[in-house]
């Protein structure tokens, strides 16, 4: 499946304004256009950017070769799940267990690991998987919505009551996750799927991106920007640094051009 014609996707990754190297990484299917990856470092030294580069190496070559063999929304013989996520949870066990075992076995990358999260599109479809802080958004005509839900302390707070959106905003923590790729020997990715339409773009971000700027002003971002996905994803970047640049920021940006169903004997 080549998605070139109906997916434009552009990705950024900065440093910020404080941070002296990069945690962040991102990973796109350039060969393809499939499935993205982007990853959210952490650990002392350069530690984090070690799990980070893992995750989306890791994955980025394993996703590629895995749906060169079948198409995502096939059936796994195996397992008789849907092919996308027997891939991905597969996949990401692998990843974890590389990077848990690296943290393991050296000691300067004791501890480290890394959020993740990865979209997968085929057949009008999208499959995400995400472990921690790192978010999708989604701009639908008028209508922005977050389509995950943070793995962090923080959600949980929100989800109890215990405090309220505007608290949030000025909590001190915002960063503390509850899920981590590589932390433990094991990890449960949440892995959902979503309708994909004709106009849709769709945002992968990182913390630094959303914990700088509001929810509202990504949005009228993308809104004004969507028709120039370069554009877009250097104001976004901006937009971060231009209000404290705290932290590392990656984007990774895609439009959905027009309908890409599977149809019989091949695709659109």
């Amino acid at each position: 499946m080549d998605l070139h014609a109906v997916l434009d996707i552009v990705s950024r990754s900065d440093t910020g304004r404080v941070r002296t190297h990069n945690e962040d990484a991102v990973h796109v299917d350039a060969a393809h256009h499939r499935f993205v990856v982007l990853a959210d470092g952490m650990g002392g030294y350069n530690a984090g950017e070690v799990a980070s580069g893992m995750a989306t190496a890791v994955l980025g070559d394993a996703l590629a070769r895995a749906f060169a063999k079948a198409l995502p929304g096939s059936r796994d013989a195996a397992s008789g799940k849907l092919y996308a996520h027997a891939v991905l949870e597969r996949e990401i066990a692998r990843a974890n267990g590389a990077i848990f075992d690296a943290a393991q076995s050296q000691t300067q990358y004791s501890g480290m690991g890394t959020t993740l999260i990865v979209g997968v599109f085929y057949d009008d479809s999208l499959t995400v998987a995400h472990i921690g802080d790192s978010r999708l958004y989604r701009l639908r005509g008028d209508e922005f919505q977050k389509v995950t839900r943070d793995h962090s302390l923080l959600q949980e707070q929100l989800d109890s009551g215990m405090i309220s959106e505007e608290q949030a905003r000025h909590s001190q923590n915002r960063n503390l996750v509850t899920r981590a790729l590589g932390i433990d020997p094991q990890v449960e990715a949440e892995i959902r799927d979503y309708e994909v339409r004709p106009g849709d773009l769709y945002l992968f971000c990182s913390d630094g991106l959303n914990d700088m700027v509001e929810d509202q002003d990504i949005a009228e971002t993308l809104a004004m920007l969507s028709a120039n996905l370069e554009s877009c994803a250097t104001r976004l970047i901006d937009m971060a640094n231009d209000n404290g640049g705290r932290d590392n920021v990656s984007v990774i940006l895609v439009k959905v051009k027009k309908a890409y169903a599977e149809k019989r004997g091949g695709w659109f």
